[in-house]
């Protein structure tokens, strides 16, 4: 049996990106492919400890970088690899690209402190196929207000944080084109599924 495949879903909060996780499993699995949903920060029962004190206590933002490697480390120990080496794929809500956009782009932690974390706790593993959904700050916002529920200390940031964040996103996706593909998050579910369809039918093939 091979290697799993490694797919990862990005976006700033309000693009809808969770909305596809589901449809990106049932598409993957009713064509024969085993899959693990997961999230960052997140995935294991100290990735959700860890989840619940970054997204609620304030804190230096290279603590907070630090908080997520470290959710990471055990994500990656107790559930990435081992699907991935067991022949399943996984599809992850964030990863490390996150970690470049909020972090970095949105807290100004130096890039080359994130990069070091990467390639300490990572350095031989990257996604096959990021899915970077983009929209607007002042669309993202509108979705996050119509949800009515609690947010989070992430979500409550202020437009121009969400702006960073994007830039931090699209500079990723500049920078490692033949894996981050951009995906137009202002469309209809409708057509942005249509899309994904072509992009998962690809890399199904290969």
């Amino acid at each position: 049996m091979g290697r799993g495949r490694f797919i990862t879903l990005e976006g700033i909060d309000g693009t809808g990106k969770s909305t596809h996780m589901d449809w990106i499993r049932r598409f993957l699995e009713h064509r024969g492919v085993s899959v693990v949903v997961t999230r960052e920060p997140g995935g294991t029962a100290l990735g959700e400890a860890l989840r619940e004190v970054i997204l609620r206590q304030s804190m230096h933002p290279e603590t907070e970088t630090l908080l997520i490697f470290a959710a990471r480390c055990e994500h990656l120990t107790r559930v990435i690899r081992p699907a991935l080496e067991a022949g399943r794929w996984v599809v992850s809500d964030r990863f490390t690209d996150a970690t470049f956009a909020y972090q970095s782009g949105g807290r100004g932690v130096a890039e080359e402190k994130v990069a070091a974390l990467e390639a300490w706790v990572h350095p031989d593993l990257q996604p096959d196929l990021t899915l970077l959904f983009d929209t607007s700050e002042a669309v993202a916002r509108g979705r996050l207000g119509a949800n009515h529920r609690e947010l989070d200390r992430f979500e409550q940031e202020p437009e121009a944080f969400f702006g960073q964040v994007r830039v931090g996103y699209l500079t990723r996706a500049r920078r490692f084109p033949e894996r981050i593909r951009v995906i137009d998050a202002s469309r209809s579910v409708e057509e942005i599924q249509k899309e994904l369809e072509v992009i998962l039918l690809s890399i199904l093939k290969n």
